[in-house]
């Protein structure tokens, strides 16, 4: 099936009541069958409902079309895209290893790196997502993971995803593509060589900003990737704390697995059955809705590309734009998202035009059905210093447009009135 026809029906079989729409399951957990279906449950000797902070049927349907979509073999939804970005990379690496992150990702994604996994004693190095070569200098017997964003936030820099992905296999690393921005419409990581995928999906997926919510998809044969691989001895050890289950000995995907019998069952980062709901609803339009974003876009790009007052603008689609090969190459149609990003000189133009806007609002989310402005620089990259914020392209007069599904017209007469104030 093609991934418009995926996102409406895959995943949900019809229950007892025949519902069309995927019932919300708003419950914490499930009444076993007797005490032996219990143990089964629990021993993995049976699959089934458990708790939902392990799993939960109306989540199961989100993910089974998540990572249909994606190409994976499966997915593992959290509570936040933080979360799926936290599990992801604790499901790996542990005190004394690296990873390896691009100079081009959000900025809190940056502060999880460099400050939350650095007091639990793991590593981040940089490389810069433009030259994926420089990945192989910075990698040891220590390293567990690569990590970027196919489509940047906010400089909107194309990730090379195949050179990336040979890298990582050279080394036998495991490599990480965070895909929130292109969504799995536009480009699916895995086909190139990724070999897992995370997204948060409170951006396009969702699209009207109305829940939060992540995911991990991971792909075919990592079972095959993890054993006899020293960086993984902990797949193919004796789970202590799950009565010495080997993870790579199982018939199931062993990297979410892990993430969900040790670090849900743990840390419990799990996405409410009603979000879950919501976003089921969103991802059957996401293939409408990408090509309005993309479509709008690139013509408000074009004008900014045209207006005095914009030094620069951020948008691969633009025939002028450095990555404009790259996106041609992994985006569908070179379709490039609503996400763009201009340079209007210094800090105190940039809040000018974010105040003078009518139709955009000052918020700090990206994708959604409305327009959105904000000035990463003092919001969403405030905790990354000034200089260290110009090395990745974050200058004080950089701004993030999420150009919504409005009329067209009525976005660029905003913006030119705001521009022109």
């Amino acid at each position: 099936m093609n991934k418009e026809t995926i996102a409406i029906h895959h995943g949900y079989e019809k229950d007892s009541q025949r519902t069309t729409a995927v019932p919300i399951y708003q419950t914490t957990a499930y009444a076993f069958k007797s005490a032996k279906h219990a143990s089964d449950l629990f021993s993995l000797q049976d699959l089934g409902n458990i708790y939902t902070r392990l799993n939960n049927p109306t989540t199961a349907v989100l993910e089974a079309r998540l990572a249909e979509i994606e190409g994976g073999v499966s997915c593992l939804a959290t509570s936040s895209g933080q979360a799926a970005i936290f599990n992801a990379i604790a499901n790996l690496a542990e005190s004394g290893d690296n990873v390896i992150i691009s100079d081009k990702i959000y900025g809190g994604s940056v502060t999880l790196f460099k400050h939350t996994f650095k007091r639990f004693g793991v590593e981040a190095r940089v490389f810069n997502l433009d030259n994926p070569s420089t990945i192989e200098a910075l990698i040891d017997d220590k390293t567990k993971a690569i990590f970027y964003e196919s489509l940047s936030n906010p400089q909107i820099a194309v990730a090379d995803i195949d050179a990336i992905s040979a890298v990582a296999k050279k080394y036998a690393v495991l490599s990480i593509c965070d895909n929130t921005v292109a969504t799995p419409l536009l480009v699916n990581p895995i086909a190139h060589g990724a070999d897992v995928v995370v997204h948060s999906c409170s951006k396009y997926i969702s699209g009207q900003g109305l829940a939060l919510g992540g995911a991990i998809i991971d792909r075919e044969g990592l079972s095959e990737f993890f054993k006899g691989n020293a960086r993984y001895a902990h797949f193919n050890e004796p789970d202590e704390s799950y009565q010495g289950l080997v993870y790579t000995d199982l018939p199931f995907p062993p990297f979410n697995l892990r993430v969900r019998l040790a670090l849900q069952r743990d840390v419990g980062a799990t996405p409410s059955p009603f979000n879950s709901w919501l976003l089921i609803q969103s991802l059957e339009t996401l293939s409408l809705r990408i090509e309005k974003h993309s479509s709008n876009a690139l013509k408000v790009a074009k004008f900014l590309e045209s207006h005095p007052k914009v030094s620069s603008v951020n948008y691969p689609g633009l025939e002028t734009n450095s990555y404009h090969a790259l996106a041609n190459k992994y985006l569908k149609d070179g379709l490039c998202s609503g996400l763009i990003s201009i340079d209007v000189g210094d800090k105190e133009t940039a809040w000018k035009v974010l105040d003078n806007t009518k139709l955009f609002s000052i918020v700090a989310n990206i994708g959604d059905s409305k327009s959105i402005i904000t000035h990463p620089s003092s919001t969403t990259h405030q905790q990354i210093p000034l200089d260290e914020q110009k090395k990745i392209g974050i200058t004080e007069g950089l701004i993030r447009l999420s150009i919504g599904l409005e009329n067209v017209d009525d976005l660029i007469e905003d913006l030119k009135t705001a521009l022109d104030s």
